[in-house]
């Protein structure tokens, strides 16, 4: 399955979920394409990969699809998360319960700040750095958060990884470098805010330099 398309699972799930909650039981492909920000035709094909054509004059069955994307995710067995740094962002992220609702439990809060250690956040104690290796064993934890400063993320990275952590979500405006087996995806609101700058220029014409 293309990268790409994973990708946009996501979005299609959301929208899935919406309908479900709003009692429907059959989508077609148009109103699930407007709702999740794509064409048609590119729903259609994305679903061709999971095996979902949909019925003609029919559309998708909304419990069914649901289910197989998120059987695609890996979601319909809880995923256990590790997060590293429990500053403001670190304390947010704790807090999220869209983390629950979509499959993943917040296991266990790392920090390296004495003053943090031994803090409660979110109903978790947070753990010294120097203990993230058994956190992750002790909770199975295959997931990691690092909501630290770009400094030190990459020694953070190399911990999780070390400690057996295979997916990495990093806030941390730098590049990661890890082993092939891992993945890693990266969260920089500084980039997107500069991107949607550029965009916010180019439609106001104030190109001088």
């Amino acid at each position: 399955m293309p990268p790409s398309t994973v990708a946009r699972l996501p979005g299609y799930l959301r929208a899935l979920h919406a309908l479900a909650a709003e009692g429907a039981v059959l989508t077609s492909s148009d109103e699930l394409a407007a709702r999740s920000g794509v064409t048609s035709a590119q729903l259609r094909k994305d679903l061709s990969f999971l095996g979902s054509y949909g019925r003609r004059g029919v559309g998708y069955d909304v419990a069914h699809l649901s289910e197989r994307v998120e059987v695609v995710l890996g979601l319909t067995t809880q995923r256990r998360v590790v997060i590293v740094g429990i500053g403001n962002l670190g304390h947010a992220l704790a807090n999220y319960s869209g983390f629950a609702d979509r499959g993943f439990a917040v296991v266990g809060l790392v920090d390296a700040d004495p003053d943090v250690v031994g803090t409660t956040v979110a109903g978790l104690t947070v753990q010294p750095f120097a203990e993230l290796a058994g956190l992750v064993s002790g909770t199975g934890a295959t997931i990691g958060v690092i909501a630290t400063p770009a400094a030190g993320a990459q020694v953070v990275c190399d911990a999780l990884v070390d400690a057996g952590v295979v997916g990495i979500l990093t806030f941390a405006p730098r590049a990661l470098r890890v082993p092939a087996h891992v993945d890693v995806r990266a969260v920089d609101v500084a980039s997107e805010l500069q991107i949607l700058a550029f965009h916010d220029r180019r439609r106001t014409g104030t190109w001088e330099v």
